[in-house]
């Protein structure tokens, strides 16, 4: 047998006929091993889908290559890119993996072994389309029996440096052990990833591909190449003559059964015309990721209110959501309120949740229930942990007040993404008398947070606002709106807030959204098409006026001319119900545009 070497990608296009230069699947990464015992006379070798990997066309002019099929984000939110410096594809991208966690990716071990500094990248359809999120290596644990990749247990998990933008709702759920018998032969499986589309990998394209692959029994019809199927830690799936195959550039892409992350590629025959091998997770290997993400996913829950103030007049109610999100474990949490004046009743629905879940919080004021603002502490307890969250609750009028004047100085603030800025909150006692002012913000840019110091000043004294940005919030210029509210008197200052470059310009581009308009049951799901005209370069999306117990979350966030993307409502059974204007925004080369989803949510 010849050494394999490790480096081949999974891709999958349309069915083509190759004559002399063959078209080729994508597929990703596989290993290079000896072949023994192949169908034609004398030895051949085996390949990873790793992106560097040769893959010549096969010298049998008469066979087919099936190239695979367009594939989207919206389709399988997990899959993300590996880059690694140096490589020979566009981006150097290399292998294809599936985000499991909020800094945590599964992947093929052999894909570790390759030289250059390596990255990852989300939200694209092309990675020659567009910028994503790049996300920084921290660290890249191997199984423990990992020694080659036609051994087995060629799996591996990243840690990144930076969150992944990608909701815990949509990350891989993959298998393990307690998922034993999940596939069997015959089941289709859906592969995907950003590899090779073509054997010579001309034109280079790095978009993302899918393919269906019918598993086989690898113990009987898989033997003979490398060291050999193994039906413990390995899965035989595609055609004996790779009609349908993936290519370099896919190790470590997903192979699904029923929603299930099921297999990683790893390897095939070096010619391709052979079946595609994927590590199994359905066994202790499944096991092994699960301990290995546990580790990286968050200690203890999160906890938040949406909005943070609320009106309420006396003789009549009004609510906000509150919101979740899951530690280690998805306990149990119980909700309660303080701080509410005598008169205002405060009721959850419901009062007990899992973490990860919403609830409604509704205020109720008895007639006669005097004016005034007070803040009201939310706290949600766990076996392992209290978390606290504050509602500023306005009844009536919120008293009087008093006069005051605001201001932004420094007006402007430039920050790069991932970093923070700093600028002062000046405000001016009227009249001489001096009264307590709160302070809030809007307008922010998604994955920005607006934090004062302190939450609330006296008229006359001065107050710090910081901006922090996370890696993905969209470069680009916004104004921030800053408000201070004394009782029933309220003001207004502005910041010019630019992320990166900035530098945007409003009007030049025309946003549509089809449909414009959707009813949302409580538990239910909308899913509009949002397109963008007028773009020569990528687009970045956001959102705002979502309502309380409403996500949404747009698939893929960044797009290129001619591509579309999807905005995912999903509704809590504690979402408010009514009628909502959800604006959507698009930026890119200096210009904008808006257009806006009307959202009925539904009663329960």
């Amino acid at each position: 047998m010849t050494a394999a070497t490790r480096t081949i990608t999974l891709r999958r296009k349309r069915s083509t006929r190759v004559a002399a230069a063959l078209v080729g699947v994508a597929v990703s990464a596989l290993a290079v091993v000896a072949v023994a015992g192949a169908a034609s006379a004398g030895t051949r070798t085996a390949a990873t889908f790793e992106g560097d990997t040769p893959s010549p066309p096969p010298g049998d002019a008469s066979a087919f290559i099936y190239k695979g099929q367009d594939a989207t984000l919206s389709e399988y939110p997990p899959v993300i890119a590996a880059l690694r410096q140096g490589g020979v594809r566009p981006k150097g991208q290399s292998c294809t993996g599936s985000v499991v966690g909020r800094r945590s990716i599964v992947i093929a071990a052999h894909c570790a072994g390759l030289e250059g500094t390596k990255t990852f990248n989300y939200g694209l359809d092309d990675l020659a389309a567009g910028t994503g999120t790049t996300l920084t290596v921290k660290s890249y644990e191997l199984h423990p029996r990992y020694v080659n990749f036609d051994q087995g247990y060629d799996v591996a998990v990243v840690t990144t440096n930076e969150d992944i933008p990608l909701a815990p709702d949509k990350w891989a759920k993959f298998a393990t052990s307690a998922d034993a018998g999940i596939w069997k032969v015959g089941d289709q499986g859906l592969s995907l990833g950003y590899g090779k589309k073509t054997h010579d990998d001309n034109p280079a394209d790095v978009s993302l591909d899918k393919q269906s692959f019918p598993i086989v029994d690898g113990a009987r019809a898989c033997q003979g190449v490398g060291a050999g199927f193994k039906a413990a830690t390995m899965i035989c799936a595609g055609h004996p003559d790779g009609r349908t195959t993936i290519l370099p550039g896919d190790s470590g892409g997903p192979l699904v059964v029923n929603g299930t992350l099921v297999g990683l590629a790893s390897w095939s025959r070096s010619d391709f015309k052979w079946y595609g091998i994927w590590s199994r997770l359905d066994n202790e290997m499944g096991d092994w990721v699960k301990e290995k993400v546990g580790a990286t996913r968050p200690v203890e829950f999160g906890m938040a209110v949406d909005p943070s103030s609320v009106r309420v007049a006396a003789g009549s109610s009004n609510s906000v959501g509150v919101t979740t999100t899951v530690g280690a474990t998805p306990e149990d949490v119980a909700l309660s309120a303080s701080g509410q004046p005598s008169g205002v009743e405060a009721v959850f629905q419901p009062a007990s949740i899992k973490a990860g879940e919403g609830a409604k919080l509704s205020f109720t004021a008895a007639a006669g229930t005097p004016d005034g603002t007070y803040t009201v502490t939310v706290t949600g307890k766990t076996a392992s942990a209290t978390k606290r969250a504050t509602v500023t609750l306005v009844v009536g009028q919120g008293g009087p007040g008093g006069e005051f004047g605001l201001g932004v100085s420094p007006a402007a603030l430039k920050v790069e993404p991932g970093k923070a800025a700093s600028t002062n909150i000046t405000s001016e006692a009227v009249g001489g008398t001096p009264t307590e002012v709160t302070l809030s913000a809007s307008g922010l840019p998604p994955g920005a947070e607006a934090v004062f110091q302190p939450g609330t000043i006296t008229s006359g004294r001065t107050g710090k606002l910081t901006v922090t940005t996370s890696a993905s919030t969209p470069k680009g210029e916004y104004r921030v709106t800053v408000t201070g509210t004394s009782g029933s008197v309220g003001k207004q200052a502005a910041l010019t807030l630019t992320v990166g470059d900035g530098g945007q310009q409003p009007g030049g581009l025309t946003v549509s959204l089809s449909p414009a308009s959707g009813t949302l049951q409580p538990g239910g799901a909308l899913f509009p098409t949002i397109r963008v005209t007028g773009a020569t370069g990528p687009v970045t999306l956001s959102t705002e006026g979502v309502p309380a117990g409403v996500n949404a979350q747009l698939v893929p966030a960044t797009i290129s001319a001619g591509q579309s993307s999807m905005l995912f409502l999903t509704s809590s059974f504690s979402a408010t119900p009514g009628t909502h204007k959800i604006r959507v925004t698009a930026t890119g080369g200096g210009k904008s545009g808006t257009a806006d989803f009307t959202l009925t949510v539904a009663s329960r």
